[in-house]
């Protein structure tokens, strides 16, 4: 299995839209004080399928170090099986978000999480998520955050269109 940055150094200013000036989200010295109406979404990494959206709230997942994320999901929004070198840490601001454990997606195996829950998701542990009615969850972790798909074929930047 081809291992997959989330989101790759050079193009973090690329890739998606940070919700901070880039020097400040690097910055581990920075403090980060944001309200909702100062995130600003954009496209995920091409390692999520299209219609979810993306925000870096602080850090750089791509590089050693914290990070803090947020994703926002359509209803119906599916992340296939994968895993992650690293420790995941997932917390619901909004919505349901559903996760399951193992190599095949089942939505019968999964435990729905509401605003306000809360995952953690040790290294290399394979798991996949969905939401029903779309959902917003900040992902928190300490970087390179590296998306691992169980099945090659289910990674969207490896499709054809792909950007």
């Amino acid at each position: 299995m081809k291992s997959i940055l989330l989101v790759l150094a050079l193009g973090l200013a690329l890739a998606m839209p940070v919700a901070v000036s880039p020097s400040a989200a690097a910055s581990t010295d920075a403090h980060v004080m944001l309200n909702p109406t100062q995130i600003i979404w954009g496209s995920p990494p091409p390692v999520f399928r299209k219609g979810a959206h993306f925000v870096v709230m602080s850090g750089d997942p791509g590089a050693a170090g914290p990070f803090t994320v947020r994703l926002k999901l359509p209803a119906g929004y599916i992340i296939s099986p994968h895993w992650h070198p690293t420790d995941e840490n997932v917390t619901v601001i909004s919505g349901t978000f559903s996760l399951g454990m193992g190599e095949k997606f089942s939505r019968a195996s999964t435990k729905t999480l509401t605003a306000g829950g809360y995952a953690l998701l040790p290294a290399e542990m394979r798991h996949f998520a969905w939401t029903k009615g779309g959902a917003v969850v900040q992902v928190h972790g300490t970087g390179p955050f590296v998306l691992n798909y169980v099945n090659p074929s289910d990674d969207p930047s490896k499709s054809e269109g792909a950007k």
